[in-house]
């Protein structure tokens, strides 16, 4: 896709591995994977919010 074959890949992870350190790539990892699903959810198109109408028997009591 972009021309990465294996030993580019290698040699981008020892440079990760140098600047971040041994104990911080699954930390590194799992955000890298929660970003890559909120995205994925942003852009599905569904919005999660949610209206309720309000019902008119709390609205006449108060």
């Amino acid at each position: 896709m972009f021309g990465f074959g294996m030993p580019e890949l290698i040699v981008v992870l020892v440079i990760v591995l140098v600047v971040f350190g041994a104990n911080r790539l699954p930390e590194i990892g799992g955000a890298l994977g929660k970003s890559i699903r909120n995205f994925k959810k942003a852009t599905s198109g569904k919005d999660e919010i949610e209206i309720k109408p309000g019902r008119d028997d709390e609205k006449k009591e108060n």
